[in-house]
């Protein structure tokens, strides 16, 4: 719904991470629907604080009357960057695309130099945070292993989404093979960045652009009776609701309609009894932190649905905190502050229940709240292999 359809209770208020931490941002109902209210076309943008948002999606999530808050505020970003100057950082993380294509090519350089005190400190001077450690980068990424996998009935393109493939291609590869271990069969084709960091720095074009490939891939596959699933996200979240409304793509409509989350696909191959799944023990107390992206994507949370089915493992929900890194926002200078101070909220809740180690569905996730806790961070994919790894060596320990 549109702004004149906000009430303006402050619900969003009242869920916005942003605004406990950041006195600067007036908060998703000032700086949505009440400013949308004055926002005149053809008048240039002059609310730089619009820009504090994270694009979290917490305001929209718990509006009573379903106004698109996030997606006002997003426009108004979109409206402010292309009238104003836009800094490196942000140019840099709007093709994160190519810089990991660049980083994984060179992978055991590229780690060695971003972990150097001096380029910590150009990157600093160029607005970029190093609070973090950079992500490594991996040489065998997604992209150049085995692209199709399985011979089963259900057929899936898996769109892993700029992590997996660049950072983390173990975690896609295993996810891939968990998939194929159901009866699946599963291409991996070449595909672009989903385009959300694009958006959330500002650059509408090259958003347009990746979505444009994407969307002519997907619709391929689609058309020959293939499911996409993926795992980040963010990424879902911009296949089933960007293509299709902000950036226009014609096939955004069809992308939606077979787009799934792979926890909920994996569920649904279980319930439908097309998958015959023994779970082994996993005697382990986890935290399960729910990105916000999961709860924007409103499909429940498919993975503590397999959990529960997993024998001794002991599963804690934390669905309350914002990480704080929303993927390149928190890798911003200017964004730091906030950003540490939201995934400090975050990781003492995983510390304080003292667990083994903590869940979550988002690489970005994952990687703020492992650094400041202390704590390993797993994705859901991982938990479950394990259990079924350990169905299979009980079993062959009885025979």
């Amino acid at each position: 719904m549109s702004f004149e359809h906000c009430v303006r209770c402050t619900v969003c208020v009242e869920n916005c991470p942003i605004f406990k931490v950041q006195p600067k941002f007036p908060g998703p109902k000032q700086s949505g629907p009440d400013a949308q209210r004055f926002r005149l076309d053809g008048e240039a943008s002059v609310d730089e604080w619009v820009r504090l948002c994270c694009q979290c999606r917490r305001c929209e999530v718990s509006c009573p009357y379903g106004v698109a808050v996030a997606d006002i505020i997003l426009n108004a970003q979109l409206k402010y960057s292309s009238e104003h100057f836009s800094p490196f950082a942000a140019h840099l993380f709007a093709n994160t695309h190519y810089l990991g294509e660049l980083a994984s090519l060179a992978a055991p350089i590229t780690n060695r130099v971003t972990s150097l005190s001096l380029t910590k400190t150009i990157l600093n001077l160029l607005g970029v945070s190093t609070y973090l450690p950079m992500p490594e980068y991996r040489f065998r990424t997604l992209s150049r292993s085995r692209r199709r996998k399985g011979r089963g009935a259900r057929k899936v393109v898996f769109f892993y989404g700029c992590y997996l493939n660049y950072n983390r291609p173990d975690i896609g590869r295993g996810i891939r093979d968990l998939l194929v271990s159901l009866g699946c069969r599963v291409v991996m084709p070449h595909q672009m960045c989903c385009g959300l960091p694009a958006l959330g720095n500002g650059d509408v074009e090259i958003a347009r652009r990746f979505a444009r490939k994407n969307a002519a891939m997907l619709t391929e596959y689609i058309n020959k009776g293939y499911a996409v699933v993926y795992a980040c996200t963010s990424c879902g979240l911009t296949l089933i609701h960007e293509y299709p409304e902000l950036l226009k793509i014609p096939e955004g409509k069809r992308i939606a309609e077979n787009t799934y989350n792979v926890h909920e696909y994996i569920l649904n191959l279980i319930e439908e009894g097309y998958a015959q799944v023994e779970f082994g023990e996993v005697n382990k107390k986890i935290a399960y932190h729910i990105p916000c992206h999961l709860r924007a994507l409103d499909i429940g949370y498919p993975a503590a649905s397999i959990f529960e089915k997993i024998p001794s493992l002991d599963v804690h929900i934390l669905e309350d905190n914002c990480c704080g890194l929303a993927g390149s926002y928190g890798f911003k200078k200017k964004n730091q502050a906030t950003a540490v101070n939201l995934g400090k909220i975050a990781s003492d809740a995983i510390r304080d229940l003292e667990v083994d180690a903590f869940v979550s569905d988002c690489g970005a996730c994952r990687m703020q709240l492992g650094t400041l806790s202390g704590v390993a961070g797993e994705d859901p994919s991982q938990i479950i292999l394990e259990s079924l790894k350990n169905a299979q060596t009980k079993k062959r320990s009885l025979l």
